[in-house]
């Protein structure tokens, strides 16, 4: 489990599934008042978000992506449940314009918390990449289930599908997720080297301290551990 530390915090190397290089440091004190946007474009403080209690925070590259859109489907299989009990919050942000938000939760199925993050204040400040990077030694997403080259083709008909045509958000900016709060403490942070670095979910949930286990195997199944 990833080093409790605040204000700084430190990457897990999904490749050895312990703490290691590199480190990212950030304060969060420096986004806490960067806005987010809800479906209906109201602004909220990103420090809303953690303030009270712990949240698991997952930044998108864009709403058009196959990758995300696919992370996002098991992430909509989490039972509300089983965030209840264990007392966190689950968001998801993306940085394209609020409107995208509700065609993107029908599209796939997300019931839980959604914003908006349009100029990307908070993906720049904390320092997440720009452009992708692959390694030989990286575990691509197990939620991904498309190939890159049908998955792109399939980002392509939805832009070209969509009422509003445009690529929601920029195509070269990767995501990554936090574990934060109550208040400005950090727990844990992967910020994604590529579109198929997403931190596996039963991972992200472990850490954040839901005492269950889900299946992505099927269809979606509490393990009781």
């Amino acid at each position: 489990m990833a080093e409790a530390l605040s204000p700084i915090t430190r990457q897990v190397a999904k490749e050895n599934e312990e703490i290691g290089s590199p480190s990212v440091d950030y304060r969060l004190e420096d986004v806490e008042d960067c806005l987010i946007y809800d479906r209906h474009g109201v602004p909220v403080p990103f420090k809303k978000l953690y303030q009270d209690r712990k949240s698991v925070i997952i930044f998108v590259r864009n709403f058009l992506c196959y990758s995300c859109k696919e992370y996002v489907e098991d992430l909509s299989k989490i039972p509300g449940e089983a965030l209840e009990d264990a007392d966190i919050r689950l968001v998801v942000i993306g940085q394209s314009a609020h409107r995208h938000i509700e065609p993107f939760c029908s599209l796939t199925g997300y019931p839980h918390e959604i914003y908006v993050d349009p100029e990307r204040c908070i993906y720049q400040k904390l320092g997440m990449k720009r452009e992708e990077t692959y390694t030989d030694s990286a575990h691509p997403s197990p939620h991904v289930k498309s190939g890159i080259f049908m998955g792109q083709l399939k980002s392509i008909w939805r832009a070209m599908t969509s009422p509003a045509f445009d690529f929601q958000g920029d195509m070269h900016q990767q995501g990554g997720a936090i574990i934060a709060g109550p208040g400005p403490q950090v727990n844990f942070s992967h910020f994604d080297m590529n579109r198929l670095d997403h931190m596996p979910i039963d991972w992200l949930l472990q850490l954040a301290g839901v005492q269950q286990t889900l299946d992505f195997s099927d269809k979606p199944k509490i393990l009781h551990v």
